[in-house]
């Protein structure tokens, strides 16, 4: 056995109830957790749903300002083997812009005979590796066979 795995297997030498280093001074062993992103970045960005396959960034931009709402950037998403929009996209209103009021004003509108989606758009997953359903297989690498 390791030295560590001892130490840890017999609670580090502490007593319950002792307050440990790393609670007096504030430190973890552990990594840096990333800060938050700020708020007014979460806040200005709406999702677009059930847009044509047809849709542009320019025309998805131009749709929302005609709307009357100011416009920083517009993206519809696209497939990566085929270019072709996937039917949704983003986006991102001007500082100022009240994003509820952009809710409630395009939810429903109709572009190109189809009633969009909208919603305030939820903040970006980080870590997705791309493989929903676990990853399955066996070798993982991270499962060592103690004998």
């Amino acid at each position: 056995m390791h030295a560590a795995f001892r130490m840890a297997k017999r609670g580090a030498g502490l007593k319950c109830g002792t307050p440990s280093h790393e609670s007096k001074t504030g430190l973890s062993g552990g990594t840096p957790k990333r800060p938050p992103q700020p708020l007014e970045d979460q806040m200005s960005k709406l999702y677009v749903g059930n847009l044509p396959h047809s849709t542009t960034d320019s025309s998805l931009s131009e749709f929302v300002t005609n709307a009357g709402f100011n416009v920083a950037s517009a993206l519809v998403i696209k497939d990566k083997l085929t270019g072709a929009a996937r039917g949704f996209g983003f986006v991102e209103l001007s500082e100022g812009e009240d994003l509820q009021r952009a809710v409630a004003g395009l939810n429903g509108q109709s572009l190109e005979g189809r009633a969009l989606t909208v919603n305030e758009a939820r903040p970006q997953r980080t870590g997705f590796s791309g493989q929903r359903n676990g990853g399955g297989g066996r070798d993982r690498g991270d499962y060592r066979r103690d004998y």
